[in-house]
């Protein structure tokens, strides 16, 4: 076995893993849970005789009753346990480590040999709420979280501890928008939590206890971003959280940017030194690359390249790889896996992959010579050669493929805007319908009969209907989702905007410029910086302006200024400051900006749902939003606009990228090459084009019918002299007919006997002519046999004329012509 090559490492590197909300909970600390409290130090009969009173007290006797001497059962066994105070006695028990389960410790306590029965279990549910309420005994998250629909314990909670700070949340709650009494009770809920376990009031809760019961909620599988978002704002509103925090809870969660570290540390590399290079390595080409790049670097490099080298070759720690390494990874790396290891077929940026392997290999090599002494250590010869990386082949397919693709789509178009105008109207006046009847009302829109139904809580942003079969639709949701479709769909094929682009458009976008010669006032709209770095002007066609003022009429509510959201860039991983972004939409009890992956399932979603549908070739037609884009430059460039304008409009940096977008199209080609034709022909005399006379074509005719000889024909064109005075044998234009083989065989043979009579005679003047001619004869000779063997001849058999059938497909079935017949003739 031949023995791996070890490299030193090159230096240490420090490992960060950290979750933003660790930094957080430094910055902002939770509260520690208290170890003493009056109430917990009472005893029996002061525990009993608190609970007497009426702040605690029910106003149902029977309830009263049951709770008491659940109360009791439970008093009785917790003092089975020991402990100065009755929280040191609940954690003794472990029935707070025992989550739902605490209730069996009680009940083989009360009743060793018997079940309980369903009386004394509610009693005993009864008496531990009273001990939590009552703040005698303060459980963990753990236990909080544990139980099973805890509504009358949260509940009491709020309506004793503390009420004047749960009615402020209450008060904030109604200014929000899209907030209902379900997804309101659920936030305050995670107050009350924090409340039963921490102590104090609502207006003692810091950012670090909601941050920390975040955290306890993640644990158990219990986490509800949307809740614990809705719970931030009502303590933001309230004032109980400091100021300066941004006014939603996601900008301080989310991760940002990770390190070069995380990166690589996220694969678990095994080889300590390989990842020393690689964290190096990666840091060396950080300044030059986007944080998008530097991470698919790292991707293929480290999970693609290394470690599946470590998974099939334990041990390995040099890039020195044999031979037979390097193909069984590039054989692997080439196929796409799911996780269970199943293939998906071959990786589309397979070439991307080695063209990764190759750059590091050669940087490295390259760096060694300005550092050797940090670099040369780990120089091998590099595993993926030159022609590997080729890609030009997977260009022109993929350049074929989007072409076809815009072929197919852009006679769908049409029918698409009208679906989905048409879909969206359908909606609106559904939900109009439906908001001006009474719940539990019924009513009939576009001929279907429809029901408002009775909610079992305050919905107040969304409105339900069920349909004849009985089931519910959110018409508030379909309408919502309709009205962005269309409006994504208007302002990609009206602007030829990347979809980055399109949902970072600010009400602040639109510009007016001023003719300098008519003083004419044009809209203009600013795209931002995004995939090329660099802003342009587009201007507002009238359609494009019309949707742009829908969407802002939209998003204003009451007539208010456009409201200032927060935007999260999922490729780089940062938030922008609060801006008037058009494309914002009500989520739960926030506005958020309309994200890539959102626009398009919107798209594709709501298409199907207005009933659109085309195909090509068997294929359904669908759209995403950059299929928009290739569009829009396939139409500019058609309709005469010329391609370095559409450059600029579109915002690319080389005008090759432009014409890349275009799709060409059959009948765009034949039409530009009799235009290329006509416009040839106007440059030329106008002699050259004039109608030949009935001589002159009978002239024509008889070169075509005198060019046939006994060995072939002669090629010579219309109007030139025969250059060897019709010795045919010897001429080059003469193309021989192999039909005529034997005749030409018997050409040669007469030569051949009428040189050996001139030399036998003595006519050696003869003797040179005569060989030139033989020469020509052997080259028609091997000419003809040429061709022979380029169209053999094949003997088909005699043909059976029983039933022929003729079939004539008119141009209409190309697609190019207007529709014809097809005509199908039968012959007996």
């Amino acid at each position: 076995m031949r023995r791996v090559l070890t490299d030193p490492p090159i230096e240490a590197a420090t490992i960060i893993t950290e979750h933003p909300v660790d930094d957080l909970l430094r910055r902002y600390p939770p509260r520690r849970p208290v170890d003493s409290w009056p109430q917990t130090y009472f005893s029996r009969e002061q525990v009993m005789e608190l609970l007497l009173h009426s702040r605690y007290r029910s106003a149902v006797y029977e309830t009263e009753y049951v709770r008491r001497r659940g109360l009791r059962w439970v008093l009785s066994w917790l003092e089975t346990f020991p402990g100065e105070s009755w929280q040191s006695r609940w954690l003794v028990s472990g029935a707070d480590a025992a989550g739902w389960e605490w209730i069996k410790l009680v009940e083989r306590w009360l009743k060793p040999d018997a079940a309980v029965s369903a009386n004394d279990h509610f009693a005993l549910l009864s008496g531990v709420n009273a001990l939590i309420y009552s703040e005698v005994v303060r459980p963990t998250y753990r236990w909080l979280l544990g139980q099973r629909g805890p509504t009358k314990l949260l509940k009491r909670v709020k309506a004793v501890i503390d009420p004047a700070g749960f009615r402020r949340l209450h008060e904030v709650a109604s200014s929000l928008e899209g907030v209902h009494d379900k997804r309101l009770q659920e936030a305050l809920n995670r107050v009350a939590w924090i409340v039963i376990h921490k102590g104090g009031g609502v207006m003692d809760v810091t950012l670090g206890d909601l941050l920390e019961l975040n955290e306890a909620a993640r644990a158990r599988n219990r986490l509800r971003v949307r809740h614990l978002n809705l719970t931030y704002q009502l303590l933001l509103g309230a004032g109980v959280l400091p100021d300066g925090l941004p006014p939603n809870i996601r900008p301080l969660i989310s991760r940002g940017q990770a390190s070069v570290e995380d990166m690589v540390d996220r694969y678990e590399v095994a080889c300590r030194s390989v990842r020393d290079l690689l964290v190096a390595y990666l840091k060396e080409r950080q300044p030059s690359v986007d944080y998008v790049t530097l991470d698919r670097t790292s991707h293929d490099l480290v999970k693609l390249f290394w470690k599946d080298l470590e998974l099939h070759n334990p041990g390995i720690e040099s890039l020195r790889l044999l031979p037979e390494v390097a193909i069984s990874w590039k054989q692997r790396v080439k196929v796409l896996r799911s996780k269970d290891g199943t293939s998906k077929g071959e990786r589309k940026n397979y070439p991307g992959v080695l063209l990764q392997v190759r750059a590091f290999y050669l940087d490295i090599a390259q760096w060694a010579a300005e550092e050797p002494e940090r670099w040369a250590h780990w120089v091998a010869p590099c595993p993926v050669k030159a022609n590997e990386c080729a890609v030009r082949k997977a260009k022109l397919h993929r350049k074929s493929r989007m072409d076809q693709r815009t072929r197919d789509q852009l006679p769908a178009l049409p029918s698409l805007v009208d679906a989905l105008n048409q879909y969206r109207r359908r909606c609106e006046q559904l939900l109009q319908a439906a908001r001006t009847t009474a719940p539990g009302q019924p009513f009939t829109c576009h001929g279907e009969p429809w029901t408002r139904p009775q909610m079992p809580y305050n919905h107040t942003s969304k409105v339900y209907a069920t349909d004849d079969t009985g089931r519910r639709h959110d018409l508030s949701t379909r309408e919502d989702r309709a009205f962005w479709a269309w409006a994504l769909v208007e302002v990609l094929r009206h602007s030829g905007a990347r979809i980055e682009e399109t949902l970072e458009l600010t009400h602040h976008a639109f510009v007016q410029y001023t003719l300098p010669t008519t003083g004419e006032i044009v809209p203009l709209l600013q795209i931002v910086p995004s995939k090329t770095d660099t802003e342009r002007l587009i201007l507002v066609s009238p359609e494009l302006g019309e949707v742009l003022a829908t969407v802002i009429r939209r998003i204003r509510t009451d007539g208010a200024a456009v409201p200032l959201v927060s935007a999260r860039d999922i490729h780089e991983k940062t938030w922008s400051a609060p801006m008037p972004f058009l494309f914002q939409r009500q989520y739960a009890s926030e506005r958020r900006v309309i994200s890539s992956a959102c626009a398009r399932d919107l798209i594709k979603k709501v298409a199907e749902e207005a009933g659109f549908a085309a195909s090509s070739g068997g294929e359904a037609v669908t759209f995403t939003p950059h299929d928009f884009r290739r569009m829009f430059v396939t139409d500019l460039v058609m309709n005469g606009l010329p391609p370095h304008i559409a450059q600029v409009i579109c915002g690319h940096q080389d005008i090759n990228t432009t014409m890349g977008y275009r799709a060409v199209y059959p009948q765009e080609a034949i039409s530009n090459f009799r235009g290329f034709l006509a416009r040839r022909r106007s440059t030329r005399p106008g002699a050259e084009y004039r109608t030949p006379t009935p001589e002159e074509w009978d002239e024509f005719l008889g070169h075509f019918e005198k060019r046939k000889v006994s060995t072939g024909s002669c090629a010579r064109a219309f109007g030139t002299p025969c250059i060897h005075e019709h010795a045919c044998v010897r001429c080059s234009m003469l193309r021989p007919d192999p039909a005529q083989r034997p005749r030409m065989t018997e050409i040669r043979d007469n030569l051949i006997s009428r040189i050996a009579e001139a030399e036998r005679e003595g006519w050696l003047g003869e003797v040179d002519g005569l060989k030139i001619s033989l020469a020509g004869a052997e080259d028609k000779l091997q000419e003809m046999k040429r061709l022979e063997q380029r169209f053999p001849t094949i003997h088909l058999g005699m043909p059976d004329f029983s039933r022929v059938t003729a079939t004539t497909i008119t141009p209409a079935q190309t697609g190019l012509e207007p529709p014809g017949l097809l005509t199908t003739n039968t012959i007996d």
